[in-house]
């Protein structure tokens, strides 16, 4: 199960992002997406370069939201496209080879759409009723994840409302992996939380 931390700084302020983003890499997270939108140019790229050093000697993958000219000016391993973002093949245009490029869905047809345009991977929800995703309308559910999950033959992470319980249904319904802010900003500790979650991952291997 691929575990993707979403960054929201202002949601964790007074805490420093970057120590937090260090933390995650430290317990051994898969991806990092550094989503901070209203930053401008510089200052993300600054966050993102710093990011990619502190993940240099380790196997987390900086990912940067919507912004593919910082993904590659800064060295990121990738580049993650929303709704209001390039297309999928453009973006596929003039990028090194393994640079991946995730994409946001919300349906069934957003998700073959995706992978048909060369997604790597796409983030899939709301899954579950969470505040933050009030505007893309009611949750999914587990029975649209498990249909997405079955249809595509990238890997499709739950996003939306994901808790460490709800992990379990969302690898019961062959979901790839998990996404999400709050599960890994809303805590103690990241380095329990991936604990608590690579644990539930070992149930379903």
């Amino acid at each position: 199960m691929k575990l993707c931390y979403i960054t929201d700084r202002l949601a964790l302020e007074p805490s420093p992002l970057l120590s937090r983003i260090s933390e995650a890499i430290g317990a051994g997270i898969d991806l990092v997406q550094i989503r901070e939108k209203d930053l401008a140019t510089r200052p993300l790229l600054a966050l993102v370069q710093a990011a990619v050093e502190a993940a240099s000697a380790s196997r987390t993958q900086v990912i940067v939201n919507d912004r593919l000219d910082v993904a590659l000016a800064g060295g990121a391993a990738g580049v993650h496209l929303g709704t209001q973002s390039i297309p999928t093949g453009a973006a596929r245009q003039g990028i090194p080879p393994g640079f991946l490029v995730g994409v946001s869905c919300h349906s069934l047809v957003d998700a073959i759409t995706a992978e048909a345009a060369g997604a790597d991977y796409i983030v899939l929800g709301p899954i579950f009723e969470t505040p933050s995703k009030l505007r893309y309308g009611p949750p999914l559910g587990l029975d649209k994840l498990r249909e997405a999950a079955a249809k595509v033959k990238i890997p499709v992470l739950a996003l939306g409302g994901v808790t460490v319980a709800r992990a379990a249904d969302c690898l019961e319904a062959k979901a790839g992996g998990i996404a999400g802010i709050s599960i890994f900003q809303n805590c103690p500790s990241v380095a329990e939380r991936v604990k608590e979650l690579r644990k539930v991952t070992m149930n379903y291997e």
